[in-house]
């Protein structure tokens, strides 16, 4: 597969996803949460970015990059017309 950089942008939120998710699991909730009002930023941030890594991946395999053949050359290409 060629360089994509549709690959390496789903990787990376994938990466950040998987941290903060596993930071939300990890953190008093309680202290969180009176900080955000109710809500657990944390969790829903990694889980939106998991998300859109999954899209990107997806959309890299399903819609790989098509590289044009080149043309074959001949003489004839390289001779000025006369």
């Amino acid at each position: 597969m060629l360089f994509d950089i549709r690959t390496i942008i789903g990787a990376l939120l994938g990466c950040y996803g998987v941290v903060l998710v596993i930071t939300s699991l990890v953190q008093d909730p309680a202290a969180q949460e009176a900080k955000t009002g109710g809500i657990d930023v944390n969790l829903w941030a990694g889980l939106g970015m998991l998300g859109v890594a999954v899209v990107f991946v997806g959309w890299a395999f399903l819609r790989p990059v098509q590289v044009p053949e080149a043309p074959e050359l001949t003489l004839e290409d390289f001779t000025p017309d006369r």
